[in-house]
């Protein structure tokens, strides 16, 4: 099988969040595993990109709206990704540093219908121009989701119609809409079919993917049943297209998510050698940060977005220090101007027990993930969440809200199989108790090192979750050549 991978992002090349990671590394394992996988992202403009040596394989113009427009398909000229890599060059739509947006002020790019639409369309006058179709175009998110609309209902693209397309829901927050008249910008296309465009009023990109694509997927199953519950409007188009819907958990790159080899630490260690391992690490990040190393860890890496719960933090936290508990706690991540207030004036004011890194920092995460002992998630919702299964890996026990992704790969240990602790309810109180219970385990060090240990043996690998894709592609490649 040739799949095609679609998408805004993919690691290293340019990334914002859990969708490049994904996009990064499934394709490599699925490569392993004997199955073709080529991924295509537009052509910004950075670092690694701009490091990176390129050939052009097409070159091609395409119409936008009443206009037209030039670009190139360009192909990295080693595979050392671990799969085909390719860019779309589209000269004054991506070549900009930021991604989504302006990376000084923060703000949207006014054009991004425009951007988005122009990546697809180049994609698939790309594809048309193949002798060798794709067998699957495996879409991620909206800003790819017009793909099986166009390849099914524009008439410059007839020839691809029959092609099997999958759309992955990473996060049903983002749905790419727009007012309508920016369908203006799509190839002529059926009319009669524009309701397909439609949802609540407005162009709708991630809506209209939905209802066009073969098959939908999630990034983990309790996440899809959620999206039926609670889908920022789409709640009666998910329980719709039930049939054609699953959720298969994201899984990690261990090649780079592995304490024994990982670059960015100066103290390796296993499961075997884990306590020392751990006490290396943490006596490093507590220096860094001038904490006593003594006392227990609890760290928070992530976007200061509402769907991760951020904002319950600086009251969570102040709560549990001025009641006096004895522990160490440690933010890193950038977002909501105003929790960038709170933390810098909590870090002025509990010196030695919290401190803030406000930026985004690779080698930090890494460090703060081997060095703590506890890792806190108190997500509103989470379609899978990673930062608890690169935890587990280094042996830092998570502190989660039970929902989405957090629920299908984090047993409370109050059950059995337990792996970390977990609460229900987004509040102070149940978030509180979550951690306290975790500090209480910290002090029966024979137990906590053996959870410790436990969890650093769970697969949560890509290997198990490729499987699942492979066999989600061969049943729609057999409905194709049956």
């Amino acid at each position: 099988m040739n799949i095609f991978y679609l998408s805004a992002e993919c690691y290293p090349a340019a990334k914002v969040g859990g969708l490049a990671d994904v996009v990064g590394s499934l394709p490599k394992y699925l490569c392993r595993q004997g199955v073709k996988t080529s991924v295509v992202i537009p052509k910004y403009r950075t670092d690694w990109i701009q490091d990176q040596p390129f050939e052009t394989v097409f070159s091609g113009e395409a119409p936008l709206g009443r206009d037209s427009f030039s670009f190139e398909v360009q192909k990295k000229q080693d595979d050392d990704l671990g799969f085909p890599f390719y860019v779309i060059d589209i000269p004054d739509r991506f070549d900009r540093p930021g991604i989504y947006g302006d990376l000084q002020s923060g703000a949207a790019y006014e054009d991004d219908a425009e951007r988005f639409f122009s990546f697809q369309i180049a994609v698939l006058e790309w594809i048309r121009s193949l002798a060798e179709k794709p067998d699957i175009f495996h879409c991620h998110d909206h800003h790819t989701a017009l793909i099986p609309f166009m390849m099914t209902q524009c008439h410059r693209f007839k020839s691809l119609q029959k092609l099997p397309t999958i759309v992955t829901v990473h996060n049903a927050e983002y749905q790419g809409r727009y007012s309508h008249d920016k369908q203006k910008f799509l190839p002529d296309f059926n009319e009669t079919k524009a309701g397909l465009l439609d949802w609540q009023g407005r162009l709708n990109c991630l809506a209209t993917g939905l209802k066009c694509c073969w098959k939908i997927s999630t990034v983990s199953p309790s996440y899809m049943k959620e999206l039926r519950q609670q889908s920022n409007g789409l709640e009666r188009l998910f329980v719709h297209e039930k049939q054609k819907s699953r959720g298969i958990l994201n899984g990690i790159d261990e090649s780079i998510w592995n304490p024994e080899t990982d670059a960015y630490l100066s103290h390796h260690y296993s499961v075997q050698t884990l306590e020392e391992g751990k006490h290396a690490n943490k006596k490093e990040l507590c220096n860094k940060f001038s904490f006593d190393a003594g006392r227990p860890v609890i760290s928070f890496i992530g976007r200061f977005v509402e769907q991760k719960g951020a904002d319950l933090l600086p009251d969570l936290f102040s709560m549990l220090i001025d009641k006096g508990t004895d522990a160490n706690f440690i933010i890193l991540g950038t977002g909501n101007p105003e929790l960038h207030k709170r933390f810098r004036r909590m870090s002025a004011e509990y010196i030695g027990f919290f401190d803030a890194s406000l930026n985004y920092n690779e080698k930090l995460a890494h460090q703060i993930y081997a060095g703590s002992d506890f890792m806190i998630m108190p997500s509103r919702f989470e379609p899978c969440g990673l930062n608890q299964l690169y935890a587990m890996r280094y042996g830092t026990i998570p502190i989660v809200r039970a929902v989405g992704g957090l629920k299908d790969t984090v047993v409370d240990i109050a059950k059995p199989n337990g792996s970390g602790f977990t609460f229900r309810d987004f509040t102070l109180e149940a978030a509180g108790q979550a951690v306290e219970r975790g500090l209480e385990l910290y002090q029966y060090k024979t137990k906590f090192y053996a959870l410790c240990q436990k969890i650093m043996k769970l697969d949560y690998s890509w290997n198990a979750s490729a499987q699942k894709y492979i066999e989600m592609y061969q049943q729609i490649n057999s409905k194709t050549h049956g």
